[in-house]
Order: structure tokens, then sequence, then C-alpha cells
């Protein structure tokens, strides 16, 4: 990746979304709770089903010597970076099941603030989480199997929750519910990415997905101006997350259009 841009927003440390933002009148690293914080749950959880199906029904019939093929998440396989996804929605029960806080205090963008969340020794308990719930599964078929039986009760019990319902993370971080499930769409989307590229696949990332994560990362003042740099939504999520290089040219175009976006490490 050549340029300061290039450098400066897209940089893909091990598989995790790792996200730095300040916003106006917002402490670097606040909460900053009133970030589109009125969509509403529904359309999450519609956009979030609608990317688990894609990436179910790509993944199913999958020959068994493509489930070993590495991905970009290095180290892991394609098994492992689907037992990843696997994981991420599977947090939520344990989530719901807990005493709801009275209040939230971080919002989907601050989620991903640099903390010990992503130190060394978190991210190598990340990896080997996945790596053993890939290798307890026998087949690539039952991985998918498992993989849509969590994501149908993650989203029966989503759909039973009160709107304004908050949940506390396993980092500590008391969220709305609506907020969190925003951060499991980015995981299962920019994920999607990877294992398409993995196994030589086109994309099947949905385009609620796509807008929902490219809002995220720019917010809804910066959905205009990203038409003037000529991407799709798939090229933009894919230089803006560190999966494709930006060059100088279109570095300048980005300082030129006065572009700020959301830095993924």
């Amino acid at each position: 990746m050549t340029g300061e841009h290039g450098e400066e927003f897209g940089r893909l440390w091990r598989a995790e979304l790792f996200v730095i933002t300040k916003r106006p009148g917002q402490a670097a690293g606040g909460g900053g709770v009133g970030t589109l914080t009125d969509m509403r749950r529904e359309r999450v959880l519609d956009v979030l089903q609608g990317e688990t199906e894609q990436l179910a029904g790509a993944m199913s019939g999958l020959p068994e010597p493509d489930w070993d093929r590495p991905t970009a998440c290095t180290p892991w396989r394609v098994r492992d970076l689907l037992a990843h996804v696997r994981v991420v929605l599977a947090w939520l029960p344990e989530m719901l099941a807990a005493e709801a806080p009275e209040h939230a205090e971080v919002s989907a963008t601050a989620y991903y603030r640099p903390d010990d969340r992503f130190a060394p020794e978190t991210n190598a308990r990340r990896i080997k989480l996945a790596q053993d719930h890939a290798a307890a599964r026998v087949s690539g078929d039952a991985l998918v199997e498992d993989f849509t039986a969590t994501w149908q009760r993650v989203d029966q019990l989503c759909r039973a929750e009160p709107p304004d319902r908050v949940v506390r993370t396993r980092h500590g971080d008391l969220m709305l519910l609506t907020e969190f499930l925003r951060t499991r769409v980015v995981e299962v989307a920019v994920h999607g990415l990877d294992l398409a590229s993995a196994l030589d696949r086109r994309p099947w990332l949905t385009g609620p997905a796509a807008e929902l994560v490219t809002e995220l990362l720019v917010g809804p003042n910066g959905l205009a101006p990203l038409g003037d740099l000529g991407w799709d939504r798939v090229t933009f999520l894919r230089k803006a997350t560190g999966r494709a290089p930006i060059d100088d040219a279109e570095s300048e175009r980005i300082n030129r259009l006065g572009l700020r976006w959301l830095t993924l490490r």
C-alpha cells in the first residue's frame, strides 16, 4: 500500500477490525452513543440475516480441500475464519441472558477503540478460539450447519428484546443492542470478503450490508463524496479496510474531497 492515506486508512491487523475515531464533542475513545442510534433494530437484524444467509449459502457444499485454503487473516484457514464469524455471533445469547444495564455508553464506532482488547495476548486467544471451534467440527458442512443454527438462535433472541435493550459486551462495553448488532454486520460482511478472496469467488456482499458498513465507516455526511472516487461499495470496503491498496493518485483525490473515514487496522 502506498501513499499517506494508504497507511492511515487501511491496515489489516490479524482478523479483527480496529477502529479509532473522534467525533465532534467526543473525547478520543469515548462513547458517542448518539451515533446513528435511531437505526431500527429490525432493519439491522434484516441486514444481518441477509448477509449471514449469503455467507452460509456460499460456504454450503464447499469441497473439503477448499476449507484448508489460507486466508488473508493469517494464520486462519477458511474453516477457521468461518468459525471466527460464528464465535462473534455466539457471544449474544450469553449477553442477552445477563441483566440489562441501565444505560448505554459506547457506540458501534467506539466499540473498536484501541485498548487491551487488541493486545497480542487477547488476539492470540481470539485466534485459538476460532481454530479450536473449527477443529471440533468433523467437516465443512458441519461448520456451516453450526453457523446457521447459531445465527438463527441469535436472530430469534434479538427480535424478542425491547428497542432500548442495553447489553454488556465481553469487553465490558455498555451498548445498545442495535449498536452491537451493527458491529456484527461489519464482522460478517468484511470477513465474507476475505472468504470470497480465499476461495477465488466473486464477493457475495449484499447491498444493504455494504450500505450499513459504509455508513459506519464514513458517517452519514461522508456518503455523497464517495461517488466522486469512482469506487463501487465492494472496492471502497476493500480499500478502507486494508484489503486493497490505495495508490498516490487515490490518496490525492481523498485529500481533495476532504474525506475521512474510520481507521481499520
